[in-house]
């Protein structure tokens, strides 16, 4: 999984969808990360992809869109295909130094009759529509204009996609290395991608051979309308908010429940006085009756000790001292603990 939640920031690099080069991301990795953030709070999501499956890429930015909070998007290395229109969720969108974007129309393949292709003629059309209808709504172009500019593949340098309204800022330090994609799929890729992919072997075919879909006999082919192809993916993107909620109430609920058991544990008779031990025992996991168990056999600290406090039993594991300075003092209070602090003070207003 390539949808990393790093100080407050989420990263998304690789491939758009299932694990292409074992390094890529999907909706419900997004899904996974997002429930990590406070859904209230600006967040800053670093892309560098290549694209990949269009319906990922279509959840993806729907669950972005669907975000409380500020959501600002940096292009770092490339953000193509599928993920210019995740970029494309960015209440801002910057694009770092040398970095490029690009757009095109959402592409497939079909094994079968007619109706086969036919079928996949159709989803094909909704998909473009309603992507130019995402990249109109972020340029103020019109959605016609958004089609022409989709089907002659653009790639834009980061002062062009500003220009283009697709972007809205530039940044002066280093873009990233590209992801590995093979970008010799696409009509109009720069020489020097495509030199790239070649080099390093990135290629579609030598990785995941496309498997022949199974045939299925046609039914009564009726090309969707507009309407009804808007309304599936309000469908859809109601799907995403309803889980996102979900996600949401869940990750309240266990923060919840972690402060009334802190409370629990810091506010026993037996805790006084063995503070330093209550906060270890809670954040180990420690239930109220074991933590009181434990802190029942426990020596108080020394009142002359000064700002000596009571030592955890020295524990054998891989992560022995971690959590203490190299001085052998406990640390300032931090994570679980100093989390549900921020938290339960965030709570209250």
């Amino acid at each position: 999984m390539a949808a990393i939640v790093e100080d407050g920031k989420l990263r998304l690099s690789g491939y758009v969808g299932d694990y292409y080069f074992e390094d890529g991301f999907t909706s419900a990795d997004v899904i996974v990360a997002l429930s990590q953030i406070d859904a209230e709070s600006e967040l800053d999501v670093h892309l560098n992809s290549g694209g990949g499956v269009a319906t990922e890429g279509a959840a993806i930015h729907a669950l972005f869109t669907a975000r409380p909070g500020v959501t600002n998007i940096i292009v770092e290395g490339i953000a193509a295909s599928a993920a210019s229109l995740i970029a494309m969720a960015g209440a801002t969108v910057t694009m770092s130094a040398g970095s490029v974007m690009m757009i095109h129309d959402p592409s497939g393949y079909t094994f079968g009759n007619s109706g086969e292709h036919s079928k996949t003629i159709e989803a094909l059309e909704a998909l473009a529509t309603s992507y130019a209808r995402v990249y109109a709504a972020k340029s103020g172009k019109s959605p016609e204009e958004c089609r022409d500019i989709m089907k002659a593949e653009h790639w834009y340098t980061p002062d062009q996609a500003v220009a283009e309204g697709f972007a809205d800022a530039t940044a002066t330090g280093k873009a990233k290395t590209v992801a590995a994609f093979d970008y010799g799929l696409f009509a109009q890729a720069p020489k020097k991608l495509v030199a790239l992919a070649k080099t390093k072997n990135w290629s579609m075919a030598s990785v995941h051979p496309p498997e022949p879909a199974t045939t299925t006999p046609a039914k009564d082919i009726k090309m969707a309308t507009d309407k009804e192809r808007a309304d599936r993916l309000e469908t859809e993107v109601n799907g995403l908010k309803d889980q996102v909620a979900k996600l949401t109430a869940s990750a309240d609920n266990a923060v919840k429940e972690a402060l009334e058991r802190r409370s629990a544990i810091m506010g026993l008779e037996e805790a006084k006085g063995r503070e330093a031990l209550a906060e270890h025992l809670f954040n180990s996991g420690n239930s109220v009756e074991a933590a009181k168990a434990t802190l029942s056999f426990a020596p108080k600290a020394d009142a002359d000790a000064g700002e000596q406090e009571y030592q955890p039993p020295k524990r054998m594991m891989n992560a022995e001292g971690l959590n203490r300075e190299p001085n052998g003092k406990p640390q300032a209070k931090g994570g679980l603990s100093a989390r549900m602090d921020a938290r339960a003070a965030k709570m209250k207003k």
